[in-house]
């Protein structure tokens, strides 16, 4: 695994000198992201990419090297992979679609890549992948152009290709937290989601972990990897395939059979996995997660503009397994002395009153960090009205409350002007507070995160 996540040294094979080529942009994505290692660049035409020599074959390449990633047709991986295997090169990583989740044909082939597998002595990530991304090595045999990546502490598990290409581009260009370690599994013809589960499992840089599977190789050692993994760090599942249509679906995309999804639920929930119900929450768990302590429990206040949305979002927390339970009195008088006397403050928190009163500032700050302080609390959510007829105000005082209280997270959701909303977002979230554009987001993500509490409790 350290081969693959902290190579020393990486060869091309199949270096192309042309833009948009994979063979191009694996090379580009790694001297954007200040990929330190050797790298050395194969194409039987020889000559010079990028100023970097390039050598004619596998045989021309020096001894010691730690990873090859390769960007030839598929008919050409099976005796790429012996060659590979012949120079000492034991990591490998196959860019190539056309195997077993294409036809009959692709499927002899996938097995062709698996003998060949098994003669060489070589581990392979793939085939069907865009490869895999390791933020703390400055490297990724991506080659779709995913541009700079942030470093943070969440780990991507996907059984598709593309995860390191479309999914990290969004992730990148549209939220403000990092990633570890990201790794699209493809085909899964040699390494499989218990490997690479293992290793986050034991990875320093790899806090929470999230999955996209759509089967599982091996269901027992996966379930037994996992339920050690999850007594130490959260781990989440988004599973693919468990409609009838979306179980074609799957066949048709990495030629994976995918299990009935009660069989699945019911096991991982005994490995303490958290499933997942939407592709978004792949991103919206996470950015929680990277910056943010994992809540004690399901007990939650919320700071609220309006008087509806205490009365809506307190439904939709009963819906969600989420307590909104009553404040210590102590806390209870210490909102209402701010507060007119014709609003009676309780949980959820009416904040309306307040701010016009002692200003928005003042009236959040307080009410913020009182109920942080308050034992019945597990986590805080405060929705902002931000317009620019009431003014925006100066909202440093979050992050300060957050860092104060670091054991409580606090996360932030919007009701007011979209482009303040935006601006506040871009303000917070690089300073460590979780905001979601959408008023009900926040509250699904403490229920899952509540869920994943009581599951690594019972792993």
């Amino acid at each position: 695994m350290e081969k693959f996540f902290n190579p020393q040294s990486v060869a091309v094979i199949g270096a192309s000198v042309s833009e948009g080529k994979p063979g191009n942009v694996v090379l580009r994505n790694m001297l954007d992201n200040a990929y330190k290692g050797k790298i050395f660049l194969v194409n039987p035409r020889g000559g010079q990419i990028e100023g970097r020599l390039v050598a004619k074959s596998i045989e021309d390449l020096p001894a010691g090297i730690d990873q090859a990633i390769v960007t030839l047709p598929a008919a050409l991986v099976p005796e790429t992979v012996l060659a590979l295997g012949e120079k000492g090169i034991k990591a490998v990583v196959l860019a190539a679609s056309g195997f077993a989740e294409v036809n009959e044909m692709g499927e002899g082939l996938q097995a062709d890549l698996a003998e060949a597998i098994k003669e060489s002595g070589v581990r392979v990530l793939g085939p069907n992948t865009t490869g895999h991304i390791s933020v703390p090595a400055n490297f990724t045999s991506s080659f779709f152009p995913i541009g700079k990546l942030r470093r943070g502490s969440v780990s991507y598990i996907a059984q598709t290709g593309n995860f390191c290409g479309i999914s990290i581009r969004h992730l990148s260009s549209a939220e403000n937290f990092g990633v570890a370690r990201s790794c699209g599994l493809g085909n899964k013809v040699d390494l499989n989601e218990s490997d690479i589960l293992d290793f986050y499992g034991q990875d320093p840089e790899t806090k929470s972990i999230f999955m996209y599977l759509e089967s599982v190789a091996n269901p027992t050692r996966f379930l037994r990897v996992a339920r050690r993994v999850s007594q130490h760090k959260p781990v989440f599942l988004l599973k693919g395939g468990a409609s009838d249509a979306g179980a074609q679906a799957a066949l048709a995309h990495t030629g994976s059979l995918a299990a009935d999804g009660r069989i699945v639920d019911g096991a991982i929930a005994q490995a303490g996995i958290t499933r997942l119900s939407k592709y978004s929450q792949l991103f919206h768990v996470a950015k929680a997660l990277d910056v943010m302590a994992l809540p004690k429990g399901n007990r939650v206040s919320f700071l609220s503009p309006s008087g509806a949305f205490t009365v809506c979002l307190t439904d939709i927390c009963r819906d969600l397994g989420l307590d909104v339970p009553k404040l210590e009195e102590k806390t209870r008088k210490r909102l209402q002395d701010l507060a007119p006397p014709f609003i009676r403050m309780r949980n959820p928190v009416d904040i309306f009153g307040s701010v016009g009163m002692h200003g928005y500032e003042v009236a959040y700050k307080d009410a913020l960090e009182a109920v942080l302080i308050d034992r019945n609390i597990d986590a805080v959510v405060a929705i902002l009205m931000l317009t620019t007829e009431t003014g925006i105000p100066d909202l440093n005082f979050i992050p300060q409350l957050a860092k104060r209280y670091p054991v409580k997270p606090i996360y932030v959701t919007f009701m007011g002007e979209h482009k303040h909303n935006i601006a506040a977002k871009e303000l917070l979230e690089p300073l460590g507070v979780p905001c979601y554009l959408e008023v009900e987001q926040p509250f699904e993500v403490l229920s899952l995160l509540a869920d994943c509490r009581r599951k690594m409790r019972r792993a």
